[in-house]
C-alpha cells in the first residue's frame, strides 16, 4: 500500500499497520514522517524501541531478524527501526528484509519502521522493496523543488499562527526568506520556529525576517548544478561566493559542474544514436529536478557546443589546480564564475 506523506496522519489515527516504509532524500521531511509514526506507536502501547542502522557489507542482518522475533521481557510491544542510509541492502540485506515483511505482515506486537533515502527505479523494482510495500505501507517523501519553498514557508508560518502580508509585498518577503535559506528545509524549519520564538501570532513582516533570519545556506557544490541548469543566474553567483566563502575545496565545486558537463554530453550523444531521452537519463543515473531540468535543456543543445563545453571544463580544471590558461581568469573561483556563467546563460534561454 503507497501512501502520501501528506496522507499519513490521517492514516495513523485510524490505527497503525505492522510495517511502514518510508524512503525520500530530505531529511527533514523524512524525520517528521517518521516522527509521525513513532508518536502513533507510543500512543498506542509500542513501549520498547530498538534501532538498527545498516552501515557496511558486513553488516550483521541476523539481529534484525531476531528482533522481529522475539519480545522483550519487559515490554508488551516494540517498534523496531530499521535504517539504511545508503538505499543498498545488498544481497544478505535483500533476503532479510523479505523475511522481515513476512513477519511483519503476520506480527501485531512489533511495529516494523523501515527508513531509506531517495530510491532509483531499479530499487523500487527489487525483489526485497516490493516485499516490504506488498506487506505494509510505503511512504515516499517528496522534497521541495525550490520554486515551491515560498509556499511551504508559508504554509509552516500558518501553522504556528503566522503569516506574511498579502499580495506582492507578501510574496517578496517569502521570496527573500526562500533565498536565505537556499533550499534548505532544516535551515528554513529552524528560522522559521526562531520566528515563532521572537514574535507573537499573526502577521510577519520583511522587517521581521531581515532582523531575525540569517544567512544560514549550506551551500552545496551538488545543489549548485540545479541552479546552473534552471538558468538562474544571480542565484549561481550568490551560491558561488557563499562556497568560496564557506572554504569548500574549489576542486570540489568544479566536479560537481563538470559532472553535469560530461553527462549532458553523454546523455545528448546516446540520444543522437537514436535512445530515447528518458531511457538515456535513467542510464546515466539522472533523475529528480535534474532529470526534469536537463530534459528541457538538451533539446536546445548542440553536439558540437557541448564539446566546446568540455573543453573549457578541462581548461578550468587547470586552473583550479595552478595551472593558468590563457583566455582565462588566473584565480580559480573566478575561472568557475566564468566556466558557471556560461553554461547557466545558455539554460536561462532554453
Amino acid at each position: 500500500m503507497q501512501l502520501s506523506a501528506n496522507a499519513l496522519g490521517a492514516h495513523v489515527a485510524q490505527g497503525l499497520k505492522s510495517l511502514y516504509t518510508v524512503y525520500g532524500d530530505e531529511a527533514l521531511l523524512v524525520q517528521e514522517a517518521c516522527d509521525v509514526i513513532r508518536a502513533q506507536a507510543r500512543v498506542s502501547g509500542f513501549s520498547e524501541r530498538v534501532v538498527h542502522t545498516v552501515a557496511g557489507a558486513r553488516f550483521d542482518w541476523s539481529e534484525v531478524i531476531a528482533s522481529g522475533a522475539s519480545l522483550s521481557l519487559f515490554a508488551d510491544k516494540q517498534l523496531i527501526e530499521v535504517r539504511i542510509p545508503s538505499g543498498k541492502p545488498g544481497k544478505d540485506g535483500s533476503t532479510a528484509l523479505q523475511d522481515l515483511a513476512h513477519m511483519a505482515a503476520s506480527s501485531e506486537e512489533t511495529l516494523t519502521l523501515v527508513v531509506l533515502p531517495r530510491l532509483d527505479g531499479a530499487a523500487t523494482k527489487s525483489g526485497w522493496f516490493g516485499a516490504l510495500d506488498g506487506s505494509g505501507v510505503t511512504v515516499k517523501v517528496d522534497s521541495v523543488d525550490r520554486g515551491a519553498l515560498p509556499n511551504w514557508i508559508a504554509q509552516r508560518l500558518g501553522m504556528q499562527g503566522q503569516r506574511v502580508q498579502t499580495g506582492e509585498q507578501g510574496q517578496q518577503t517569502l521570496a527573500y526568506f526562500a533565498d536565505r535559506v537556499e533550499g534548505n528545509l532544516l535551515a528554513a524549519h529552524q528560522e522559521i520556529q526562531k520566528l515563532g520564538l521572537l514574535y507573537p501570532q499573526g502577521e510577519i513582516t520583511l522587517a521581521h525576517i531581515e532582523s531575525a533570519v540569517f544567512n544560514v545556506a549550506r551551500y552545496d557544490a551538488f545543489k549548485l548544478s540545479e541552479a546552473v541548469l534552471s538558468g538562474k543566474l544571480g542565484r549561481v553567483q550568490r551560491m558561488l561566493d557563499g562556497l568560496e566563502a564557506e572554504g569548500v575545496a574549489a576542486v570540489l565545486v568544479h566536479w560537481a559542474l563538470a559532472e553535469d558537463i560530461r553527462t549532458l554530453n553523454r546523455v545528448k550523444a546516446a540520444t543522437s544514436a537514436g535512445k530515447a531521452l528518458p531511457m538515456a537519463l535513467r542510464d546515466n543515473r539522472v533523475w529528480g529536478p535534474r532529470e526534469r531540468l536537463m530534459e528541457r535543456v538538451l533539446p536546445t543543445l548542440q553536439t558540437k557546443q557541448l564539446a566546446q563545453w568540455v573543453v573549457l571544463a578541462h581548461a578550468v580544471d587547470g586552473v583550479v589546480k595552478g595551472l593558468p590558461q590563457d583566455d582565462l581568469p588566473k584565480a580559480p573561483w573566478r575561472a568557475l564564475h566564468h566556466m558557471a556563467t556560461v553554461v547557466c546563460g545558455h539554460c536561462a534561454m532554453a
